[in-house]
């Protein structure tokens, strides 16, 4: 039972981080765009979060005519499940919520992510949520080999499938020193994963109206979005874990937030890629790069611990 309090703690606490990032993403776009932001509703603005969420969630939820409804209405549900599911990997400081396998988790978690997003264009029956599902599905799974590669050096340090031992190797030196070019390809990595801007052609708007989710509206539209944001909190957060010293560190609360500044930073600043040289840059780049490095680790490793 105290476990499941802790769940739903921790999912509301995600839910009201996320509120206040995507204020802090219009607010910190708004200045680099030389404009203020929101900044009506509340002191400074700080209740558009709430005033947005009661517009999205009261409005009429409209279903295409020929939409196939069941995966119509699970694809939202079943990405902000898995978005929120993926926060319980991260180690607690009461060791409620840890687990042996939390990397493996992880890497199931993200893996499943690419369901909800085809389901979510392909049910709509709309050409422009299949090409953007179509992108999206074709983009998540090119990273996610990278992603996976360049997981595996820090594991090979650390020789564990559990987050928390990632914060007991880094207390002499973080793995941000030791592994610059992975921290660096993980960045990159993790703004294609969460489709971020430059990578964010599942939803582009210029070519593809809205992407896999033109066709939705009200509570699925906000459901889209909470799942997005709660994906890349959390993958700034995964950074500190794995490059920045871990749970433990003290630098884990400002890194954390350095990160989603420049996830918001990235999209006010760099246009977006084109298509092919996205696939270019995921397959004839990252994957290469990714598994010299590995071989390198391994190697340096295996001298280390058997060779002496």
């Amino acid at each position: 039972m105290i476990k499941f309090i802790m769940l739903v703690l921790l999912a509301v606490c995600v839910l009201v981080g996320v509120a206040f990032f995507t204020l802090f993403e219009r607010k910190l776009l708004g200045y680099i765009q030389l404009r203020k932001g929101p900044n009506k509703v509340g002191f400074m603005g700080i209740l558009q979060p709430f005033s947005d969420a009661i517009k999205l969630f009261t409005k009429e939820h409209l279903f295409p005519t020929f939409s196939n409804y069941a995966p119509f209405i699970v694809a939202p549900s079943f990405s902000l499940a898995l978005s929120l599911s993926v926060w319980a990997s991260i180690p607690s400081n009461f060791n409620l919520l840890s687990f042996d396998m939390s990397v493996l988790f992880f890497l199931c978690c993200v893996g499943l992510g690419v369901y909800s997003l085809l389901a979510a264009g392909w049910s709509s029956n709309s050409k422009y949520s299949l090409f953007g599902a179509l992108r999206g599905v074709a983009q998540t799974i090119s990273y996610e080999v990278s992603l996976v590669l360049i997981l595996i050096g820090p594991l090979i340090v650390t020789l564990s499938y559990e987050w928390a031992e990632f914060s007991l190797f880094q207390e002499g030196v973080a793995f941000v020193f030791l592994f610059p070019l992975s921290a660096l390809a993980w960045m990159v990595s993790c703004l294609a994963e969460t489709n971020r801007t430059p990578f964010d052609f599942a939803e582009g708007e210029s070519e593809l109206v809205s992407g896999y989710n033109t066709e939705y509206s009200s509570g699925g539209f906000a459901l889209i979005m909470l799942a997005e944001y709660a994906s890349i909190l959390f993958m700034s957060f995964l950074f500190v874990v794995i490059f920045v010293g871990g749970v433990s560190s003290f630098f884990l609360i400002p890194s954390f937030i350095f990160l989603a500044f420049l996830f918001v930073w990235v999209r006010g600043t760099l246009p977006r890629f084109r298509y092919d040289k996205l696939m270019y840059l995921a397959w004839k780049c990252f994957l290469p790069f990714s598994l010299i490095y590995l071989l390198m680790i391994g190697s340096v490793v295996i001298n280390l611990v058997f060779l002496g």
